[in-house]
């Protein structure tokens, strides 16, 4: 099913044949730079069905990005419940990851920024947030530009003390 049309991009299921670009794209080093390492087969397996199956559970979750020009899969965006240990958890969390290739498009903001805007005509929530490592200033420049407000910096608890990634940023929005 096609949830959302940009005049550039289809926000659409998941379909099999989205596994091995969506693989090849969590093993990228250079896309999983401000995650704690790049996934192997498995976890990227492990990670595409949670995806198709938060649909299932929620009605909503992380949407295949596809390029109209040539049907190619550029990603993903979409919503996810967040629920680790942060004074602002649970919540639901606005989040996207594109290949490589498709970098500096402006797809990333054309896509998020529709996603919230399906949101809130369609989906049962109003607050949604972003977050990522305080290095990432590529993600920090789309929440900017999809009218996310810094709310605040926090340690992740899911990154080791010390680690480079450990500090992020946090920032929100009300539909």
């Amino acid at each position: 099913m096609v949830y959302i049309e940009t005049p550039r991009l289809i926000l659409r299921d998941w379909k099999e044949e989205d596994f091995v670009p969506f693989a090849e794209m969590n093993g990228n080093p250079s896309v999983m730079e401000f995650f704690l390492h790049p996934l192997s087969g498995e976890e990227s397996r492990n990670l595409f069905d949670t995806v198709r199956n938060e649909f299932l559970q929620y009605g909503y979750g992380g949407y295949a990005i596809e390029q109209k020009s040539d049907g190619a899969f550029v990603g993903f965006t979409g919503f996810h419940n967040f629920m680790f240990d942060v004074d602002f958890a649970p919540g639901i969390e606005i989040l996207w990851r594109l290949r490589q290739e498709y970098w500096g498009r402006g797809y990333a903001t054309e896509a998020a920024k529709s996603c919230l805007a399906y949101a809130k005509e369609n989906l049962p929530f109003s607050m949604v947030r972003a977050f990522t490592a305080l290095t990432n200033k590529r993600s920090q420049r789309v929440m900017q530009k999809i009218g996310m407000e810094f709310e605040k910096n926090f340690m992740h608890p899911a990154v080791p003390d010390g680690h480079l990634l450990k500090e992020h940023v946090l920032y929100k929005i009300q539909l």
